[in-house]
This record gives structure tokens, C-alpha cells and sequence, in this order.
């Protein structure tokens, strides 16, 4: 397994809090550059809904080379007092 495929892995299988997220874009272990996202399905059932968005986006991450990665987000969203808050999201590459 070459360093860029363990880069890979590490970056797919990692869970994070909000805050944990935050942190790392604030340090600079998560660098963003730039997003063209490329689709977003929203599916609705009463006061819940499910969200999938995929994008392109460029980062360097946990100190690697920067790239092109191909991300897609899943987010289940609730309506509470008409406002809708997300639940769960994770993402992943497509």
C-alpha cells in the first residue's frame, strides 16, 4: 500500500465531532481550497429528510499533497418548531 493510499484510508475512516472537524480546519490539518459540487438530492418524508450531495473538491489533508477528491455527504435532516437541523451527516468518497 503506497503513503498515498494510507492517506486515503486514514481520511475515509475517520469519525469526527463537530468540533473535532473545526479544529482540524482551524490548525491546518484539513486545508480547503475550493468546491464544485456536482449534485444534491433532497428527499423529503413528513418532518424528515435525507440529503446526498456530492462534490469535487480540492483539500490537502493530514499534511499530503493537494488534490481533487471526490466527496459526497449524506445528511439526515428533522423538522422541529419549522426549523430543520441535521441529525447525522458522513461523508465519503464517490
Amino acid at each position: 500500500m503506497s503513503d498515498k493510499d494510507k492517506i486515503r484510508n486514514r481520511y475515509i475512516q475517520m469519525y469526527q465531532t463537530k468540533e473535532e472537524f473545526i479544529q482540524a480546519v482551524q490548525n491546518g490539518t484539513l486545508n480547503y481550497d475550493s468546491v464544485r459540487h456536482r449534485s444534491i438530492d433532497v428527499r423529503l418524508h413528513e418532518n424528515e429528510a435525507e440529503l446526498t450531495g456530492k462534490s469535487l473538491v480540492h483539500a490537502s489533508v493530514f499534511g499530503g499533497r493537494w488534490n481533487t477528491w471526490r466527496l459526497q455527504i449524506n445528511c439526515s435532516l428533522k423538522k422541529e418548531n419549522n426549523i430543520w437541523m441535521i441529525t447525522s451527516a458522513k461523508a465519503s468518497t464517490f
